[in-house]
């Protein structure tokens, strides 16, 4: 049986580097991506003697996914799942946001997650085999005052992965979308929510819980999935409220507590 092999984005912390573990352990080659090449070398280490190319890049430069894509071209790396991990959130009213930051949230959580998807599929379509795979949120269900960008992109993301679903059909290659809520990883930290309510500490689950659910999902092929019963009891439930209900209820959520 050939190795399998799986291209992971953001892959130097959080559900990312915990799902390269996961699918180490479970003899795939991996492709690791994201912008600390010493995070990434350091783990290609771990993970030995699996095997494990590193290829440093910040997806949120003009252009990232195809010069990723020319480089696994060149290498001849042939991808059979392709994980869009890689994110940025931003905490603050929409009108306050850094415009720099707001368009390197756009390119990574939505420009290089279609690019890839869009490169890779044909040749996973012609082999009538692979899994795109994209890391999407609670988010993805809901407005998001104070994260309006943020939970914008991922409300993107469970669009097109469903859309790709369906088109995907009787291809052999699936798409799935996975939507954890707030998770134990430095995320928090670089979007600035890490005091908002509900947004950190030892209740919300590691990025290893999420990452093994993340597996197992990708290999039944579930197009969508929400972790954990609560927030899928919630995404449930807000389907039944007004949307400026459902806005003003996580605009309140998102708050940060004033300590």
């Amino acid at each position: 049986m050939n190795t399998r092999t799986a291209l992971i984005t953001g892959a130097s912390d959080g559900i990312g580097m915990e799902l390269a573990r996961v699918m180490a352990r479970d003899g795939w080659r991996l492709i690791l991506v994201a912008r600390r090449e010493d995070r990434l070398h350091a783990l290609a280490a771990e993970l030995a003697p699996a095997q494990v190319h590193v290829i440093a890049l910040d997806l949120s430069l003009e252009n990232a996914a195809q010069k990723l894509f020319e480089t696994l071209v060149e290498q001849g790396l042939q991808i059979d799942a392709l994980v869009n991990n890689a994110g940025l959130g931003d905490h603050d009213l929409f009108w306050k946001g850094d415009p720099t930051r707001i368009r390197a949230m756009l390119r990574v959580n939505m420009e290089a997650l279609t690019e890839l998807s869009r490169l890779l599929l044909p040749d996973m379509i012609e082999r009538a085999h692979g899994f795109i795979v994209n890391i999407a949120s609670v988010a993805s269900f809901q407005p998001g005052p104070l994260m309006a960008v943020y939970y914008a992109t991922k409300a993107y993301v469970l669009s097109l992965t469903e859309a790709l679903a369906i088109e995907l059909r009787s291809t052999g290659v699936s798409a799935t979308a996975i939507c954890p809520g707030p998770t134990r990883s430095g995320f928090q930290a670089v979007a600035g929510t890490d005091k908002a309510p509900g947004m950190s500490g030892s209740r919300i689950p590691d990025s290893r819980e999420v990452a093994v659910f993340t597996y197992r999902t990708m290999l039944r092929r579930k197009t969508v999935a929400v972790h954990g019963i609560a927030f899928r009891v919630l995404v449930f439930v807000e389907r039944f409220l007004p949307r400026s209900t459902v806005a003003r209820l996580v605009g309140r959520f998102q708050s940060v507590r004033s300590t």
